[in-house]
């Protein structure tokens, strides 16, 4: 299963942004930010602002790692 507060900091890593960067692109607190990269899921609307602000679709990460798991049980 993927953990999307992983993703999201790594893709931030990625692209060379901070967490207060993040923070000021969503509206939202620094401490946050952090809170976010712990959580193995995410509220669909804020995933959608991240996704914006990062330029990447994490929905189709979510849903890649689904079709994935769906082929593992199907062998």
């Amino acid at each position: 299963m993927i953990h999307i507060g992983e993703l999201i900091r790594k893709r931030m890593q990625e692209i060379e942004r901070t967490p207060s960067w993040l923070a000021r692109k969503i509206n939202c607190d620094r401490t946050n930010i952090y809170k976010i990269f712990q959580r193995p899921s995410i509220d669909t609307a804020l995933l959608s602002r991240i996704s914006k602000a990062l330029d990447h679709d994490f929905f189709a990460d979510l849903s890649d790692e689904q079709s994935s798991d769906c082929d593992k049980q199907a062998t």
